[in-house]
């Protein structure tokens, strides 16, 4: 076979892959992702954090919880909707599932501190409560994805 031939099966290959949607482009052969499936899965975590957050107010009034057991709840509710995330996105995506993981887990920990501004009225987390929210969200969708 010459040179040339396989230079142009190369060249041939390389529009194609041009041609090719972003999203299915990412994935790398395996199958792509669209913004209405991350919007799904998104839905999907905050269904879960809505059903635990009212399992948990149910529990805080009917078993007067201290302030320490609820903020442990908080934490929990949010690893588990990070891994749920985490789980889902890798299961859609078949190449670099922790890194869709962590996507997941991050784009949840964004929505939920932009509802706190909006609803706050401004920002008034404190520095090392928001690192470790982000760390949590983060971390648990990337076990979430590793897990998948």
């Amino acid at each position: 076979m010459a040179v040339g031939s396989e230079w142009k099966k190369g060249e041939i290959w390389m529009e194609k892959k041009a041609k090719m949607p972003l999203a299915r482009r990412q994935g790398e052969g395996g199958p792509g992702i669209s913004l209405l499936t991350i919007l799904k899965i998104l839905l999907a975590m905050y269904l879960v954090t809505g059903v635990l957050l009212l399992a948990l107010a149910t529990m805080l009034y009917k078993m007067q919880l201290s302030e320490s057991a609820v903020s442990i709840g908080i934490v929990v509710i949010y690893v588990a909707s990070g891994f749920l995330g985490g789980f889902l996105s890798g299961k859609v995506m078949k190449n670099r599932k922790f890194l869709w993981g962590m996507a997941m887990g991050c784009a949840y920990f964004l929505i939920l501190v932009a509802g706190s501004v909006i609803f706050q009225k401004g920002f008034q987390m404190e520095v090392s409560r928001f690192v470790t929210t982000l760390v949590l969200c983060t971390g648990s969708g990337m076990i979430g994805g590793m897990a998948s």
